[in-house]
């Protein structure tokens, strides 16, 4: 009797642990079967406009932008200019921005705790409009985009050293539907 409880029990888990999610990770191209990528989105056999209603709920998201695409970018101490890393990341905003046409975003410009706060706020807005620039000349309207600067008084991380400084030297690019949508 004993065995056979450990036996349900065993195979109780095993069907738990098969019925996984099945996700998209960022970089992940998406395979059906036949066809060729012909958009250029990474999904091969489906027409753009024939998206599941699965997959469409997903990759239109905010969620999938957050954390798929990602809603930040970083920079250095005391600068306004965007990296390779930073650059490649917004490019993929303004592709998700492109096929979602009906939302709308802020773009907000953060600093680390160093410096005065009329400085800060002054980075944080050269920060944010280096982004709202850079997804201009991606093809986003500028009526999408708003820009906004808190400087240092919003900190994602408080400590004080420099791995935390370096997470608060940051734009956050945050997802608005616009209204009738």
């Amino acid at each position: 009797m004993k065995l056979l409880r450990i036996l349900g029990l065993i195979g109780c888990l095993l069907l738990i642990a098969g019925c996984g999610a099945n996700t998209v990770t960022r970089g992940s191209t998406v395979h059906t079967s036949g066809g060729d990528d012909t958009a250029g989105d990474g999904f091969t056999g489906i027409e753009d406009s024939a998206i599941d209603t699965e997959s469409e709920y997903a990759y239109f998201s905010k969620d999938y932008f957050d954390y798929e695409i990602g809603d930040r970018v970083f920079f250095a101490l005391n600068e306004s200019a965007l990296t390779n890393e930073a650059k490649e990341i917004l490019m993929e905003q303004a592709d998700w921005l492109q096929r979602n046409p009906d939302m709308t975003i802020t773009i907000e410009g953060h600093a680390d705790e160093r410096g005065t706060r009329e400085y800060n706020l002054a980075l944080g807005a050269r920060r944010s409009e280096a982004v709202r620039t850079f997804l201009l000349q991606q093809g986003v309207g500028a009526v999408r985009m708003s820009t906004v600067s808190y400087g240092k008084e919003r900190p994602f991380a408080a400590c004080s050293d420099e791995t935390c400084w370096s997470k608060n030297r940051r734009v956050v690019t945050l997802i608005e539907e616009t209204a009738g949508s």
